[in-house]
């Protein structure tokens, strides 16, 4: 039921439109401009020349075919063919325009919300779905673009097409415009009825759909947990109810948006029906001729086609507004951890760390560190053990700023880290996380990934160094073998390895290990440990292990417990003092003997 609730959540539906957010879509707008004012140009122009056909029809009708100039009537035919090929000619040139301006605008804006993303805090990932993360870069930014480049165009080009309709219809007969006019009072009435309600269904349909795609994207990411603990029957009943949501809402969008067509198409016959009385009755009074009222009923057909896309426009404005406000909240989402006005690289790191009364918390309130106080020298290895939960993940996090510690300082090099670059401090960090992210690509790619440059040679060492090599000399094609997205086609230790390698690759002067061999069998954790020992060499180190006898080698080892450090030494003084590690590590032994 939580999980129901968490995916039934709908996004703000009434946001009141807001000048500012469209003001803002100015820059992406000006990028472009040359290819919309050429779109605009193109379009005026397949709309005159589209809307000559009738007069061409009304001249043949009245004028050649009573004199039989047969010469006469080609020409005039031809010129309406020329004409009706210059109006497509015209409409593909404008339609290339407009999706090229839509591209470069999709660009543009996704590349700001992307940039943006990554610059975020974990904290504001960890709040939120990621399948509603991904309907705002993708969903949303598409709607806005199409709207920026091909909305804005098409307002322009149905107003003036409305404006040439009635100046063609006004130089052929005033009184047979206001029998087309009479009807629009009844129709802009109608459509701001039904629009409103299309409107806000168009809203809730677009939240249902945020919430189908969060789903299905968790879903997907967690297939594996999902058969592991029986849950298909379960989740399959959550995305029925998600679907059954998305599918009510979508059939009122459908109904009321065949409304619409249906009452355009009966207004169009019934003021062709009521002109063609007009004409009759004016007709027996010899004031308008057959190719006159043929013509009219051209234009009038022509006529209510613009004033239904405008207000599908006008809609189409309040929901790119709803999108605008929702892809800039994104974009204006604080970035709690960057770099300070003052902040300047660190130079080369000897490695030296020190934490100064440090207090931190992910929630207001509940703190998971407080007052901690650390000293590392350069080259020492750091273990970290302790229950679930104590904060040893949070000691390495906060040292690499993935968050930000509510009070004191750590300093690396004597350096506040909070007034360091944030590339210059990550750069000098070997992160070995304890989920094993695996990127679709080669298993090259995967080991290079945070140092590009790094030669075949050093890629080969890397993957040796953490025993690797082998298991990739093994695949389909070695080095270049294509992996998938989190690498469900290799093992878990297998992904470990590479991840492992990727580390190493990067040779930082910090090197952080969390639970770095916990998927690894026993045997091959015996020669990964030979290579890390050859790796720890001369360069601080932090290492959270759940295998006690891992880490019994490293020159400090802390206990993590109530928000602190609780215990700290050798793994002889610790065994000696006979504390808590001394019962964890005793606990665990007989565990694994049994």
């Amino acid at each position: 039921m939580a999980k129901r609730n968490t995916y039934n959540v709908d996004e703000s539906l009434e946001t009141p439109f807001d000048l500012k957010n469209f003001l803002r879509c100015i820059p992406y707008i000006k990028r472009n401009v040359k290819y919309l004012i050429g779109a605009l140009i193109f379009s005026i122009c397949a709309t005159l020349l589209g809307l000559l056909g009738p007069i061409f029809t009304q001249v043949i009708i009245d004028d050649l075919i009573p004199d039989r100039n047969i010469r006469a009537v080609i020409i005039v035919a031809l010129l309406y063919f020329l004409s009706a090929c210059g109006a497509e000619a015209c409409g593909y040139f404008q339609t290339r325009l407009t999706s090229r301006a839509g591209h470069r605008i999709i660009h543009g804006i996704r590349k700001d919300v992307f940039a943006h993303i990554q610059k975020l805090s974990f904290n504001y990932f960890d709040s939120r779905p990621r399948g509603k993360i991904l309907v705002r870069v993708v969903h949303y930014v598409n709607n806005v673009a199409d709207f920026l480049s091909n909305g804005l165009v098409n307002l322009v080009v149905q107003v003036l097409t409305i404006l040439f309709i009635l100046f063609f219809m006004l130089s052929l007969s005033p009184k047979l415009t206001l029998c087309v006019l009479a009807g629009v009072p009844f129709v802009v009435l109608f459509l701001m009825l039904t629009k409103r309600r299309l409107h806000k269904a168009r809203r809730l349909k677009s939240a249902k759909n945020s919430n189908l795609t969060a789903y299905i994207s968790e879903s997907i990411n967690g297939m594996q947990i999902t058969q592991a603990f029986n849950r298909e029957k379960t989740n399959r009943e959550i995305f029925e109810d998600l679907v059954e949501d998305y599918n009510t809402v979508s059939f009122r969008v459908t109904i009321l948006d065949k409304l619409i067509p249906v009452l355009t198409e009966n207004m169009t016959r019934f003021v062709t029906c009521f002109l063609y009385l007009a004409a009759i009755i004016l007709f027996t009074k010899e004031q308008y001729s057959a190719g006159v009222v043929i013509a009219m009923a051209a234009y009038a057909e022509r006529f209510w086609g613009p004033i239904q896309a405008i207000a599908d426009i006008y809609n189409t404005l309040t929901d790119v507004g709803s999108y605008l406000e929702r892809i800039f909240d994104t974009m204006d989402e604080p970035i709690e951890i960057d770099d300070l006005p003052d902040a300047k690289d660190l130079p080369s790191l000897t490695g030296r760390v020190d934490y100064e009364d440090v207090t931190f918390a992910y929630e207001e309130g509940i703190n998971i560190l407080e007052h901690v106080n650390l000293h590392v020298e350069p080259g020492q290895s750091i273990a970290l053990v302790g229950p679930t939960g104590a904060g040893k993940s949070t000691i390495v996090n906060v040292l690499c700023r993935f968050y930000d510690i509510q009070q004191g300082k750590i300093l690396l090099d004597g350096q506040d880290i909070k007034h360091a670059t944030l590339s210059s401090l990550r750069e000098q960090m070997g992160i070995m996380l304890q989920d094993s992210f695996i990127f679709s690509g080669t298993i090259r790619d995967n080991i290079r990934y945070g140092k590009l440059d790094a030669t075949e040679e050093e890629i080969i060492a890397a993957a040796k160094t953490v025993c690797a090599h082998d298991f990739i000399m093994n695949t389909e094609k070695g080095y270049d073998t294509i992996i998938n997205e989190r690498g469900s086609t290799l093992s878990g230790g297998q992904r470990q390895l590479i991840c492992f390698a990727r580390t190493i690759l990067s040779n930082p002067a910090i090197l952080i290990l969390d639970e770095a061999t916990s998927s690894i069998d026993t045997e091959t954790e015996k020669l990964v440990q030979q290579g890390i020992a050859n790796v720890l060499k001369g360069r601080t180190s932090f290492i959270i292990a759940h295998r006690l006898s891992t880490i019994a080698g490293c020159d400090r080892i802390l206990y993590i417990a109530d928000k602190g450090i609780k215990e700290q030494g050798t793994h002889a003084e610790l065994m000696e003092k006979k504390g808590l590690y001394y019962h964890l590590y005793t606990a665990q032994s007989e565990f694994e003997k049994e």
